[in-house]
């Protein structure tokens, strides 16, 4: 048997009924989808009554009713098409991603695709406010889920995307260092920490990610600069930046003391922050071990004990990725080269560091009344 196709109302043409094997299939294009879907009955009649059962659904409800796994496909299956698509095209890291989508797991274990909607993410929302997160760290959570909803969307396994609406993020925050305060925590690092602060400081690098992962092979004192490997970056960029005077002569002194170190190892040490202090080796079964000549990771207990000593708790080693900015633009530097010195991706990304501070509104109005005061000179 086969019925001649008909148009319907949205887009839907209902095709003929056709057998395979026992079974009859009903063959429907929506929206110009061909689908094929099996009805689940023997009989001719009953499977008449179901195609037209089934074209009242399609009508009624969309799309989504008649991809044949859009009612079935679960959180777990389009997390799992996320990853695989973060992997392959490298477009995220994959260890930034999971501790965001370790939340949206807990909320959205088990549930149909088709049934999240922007109710799910409000009350998602809801929920981890009430948990204490901020919404930045919401609306990155949202983020995720909701890429992985659109690759669903692509792959076919969802009808229509949901609009999930983002909050209101709080202001950047807005702390940074005038130059004597800097100078004041400045005094209480020990000389590894004062000169990878001192790098942060002048050109926003991260801590942690690019200014203590440094290795001798991206320092080059006879030319004078500093660079940062493809890939080894937030924004997978390579980074190139020459080095100031002050600078130059103090990777100049860590370099002798690296080489005191290589000495009393017997060994190379490639990093440029290595332990000078600790074990000679690893030892068996003990974990966080300083081991002398490995690369220091951090110095956090460090930077919050001399915070205090300089009177000003509470600061951000962040906090050096504004200041570089701001630096920047008083010193002139054009965006295009200050987003390559510091790394912001974008300019809309920059111009969240580029805080106007207090001093600056303070010389502002020093500048104005200079204006005014010529203006009522020049009246006289």
């Amino acid at each position: 048997m086969a019925d001649r196709e008909t148009e319907g109302r949205g887009g839907l043409t209902m095709a003929y009924l056709y057998r395979r094997g026992t079974v009859w299939w009903a063959r429907i294009s929506v929206n110009g989808k061909r689908l094929r879907i099996s009805t689940g009955q023997e009989g001719e009649q009953a499977a008449r009554q179901w195609a037209k059962a089934k074209e009242g659904t399609i009508i009624s409800q969309g799309e989504a009713a008649a991809l044949p796994r859009a009612d079935r496909v679960r959180w777990e299956e389009a997390r799992a098409d996320l990853l695989t698509h973060y992997i392959a095209t490298g477009d995220r890291d994959v260890t930034e991603v999971t501790p965001r989508l370790a939340h949206v797991d807990g909320y959205f274990h088990g549930r149909r695709l088709a049934g999240i909607g922007p109710a799910d993410s409000t009350a998602y929302a809801k929920r981890r406010q009430e948990a204490g997160a901020a919404n930045a760290t919401i609306n990155r959570e949202l983020a995720v889920l909701g890429r992985a909803l659109r690759l669903a969307y692509e792959h076919g396994k969802l009808a229509r995307l949901p609009i999930l609406r983002k909050l209101k993020e709080a202001p950047p925050r807005s702390g940074f260092f005038e130059a004597d305060r800097y100078a004041a925590v400045r005094r209480h690092l020990d000389a590894d920490a004062a000169l990878a602060c001192d790098v942060a400081y002048t050109f926003g690098w991260r801590m942690r990610s690019e200014v203590l992962c440094l290795e001798w092979r991206h320092v080059d004192l006879k030319i004078g600069i500093l660079r940062l490997d493809m890939g080894s970056t937030k924004n997978e960029d390579g980074r190139v930046v020459y080095l100031t005077p002050a600078l130059r002569e103090a990777f100049a002194a860590q370099r002798e003391r690296v080489r005191d170190l290589e000495r009393k190892l017997g060994r190379i040490v490639p990093y440029v922050f290595p332990h000078f202090t600790g074990a000679k080796r690893q030892s068996i079964g003990l974990r966080h071990v300083r081991v002398l000549g490995e690369r220091r990771k951090d110095f956090r207990g460090a930077w919050r004990t001399a915070c205090r000593a300089a009177g000003c708790p509470g600061m951000l080693r962040h906090d050096f990725r504004r200041t570089a900015v701001r630096n920047l633009e008083r010193s002139g530097v054009s965006r295009s080269v200050a987003t390559k010195i510091t790394g912001h991706k974008t300019e809309a990304v920059y111009r969240r560091y580029a805080i106007v501070s207090d001093q600056d509104l303070r010389e502002a109005a020093v500048k104005l009344a200079g204006v005014h005061a010529g203006a009522q000179l020049g009246a006289q």
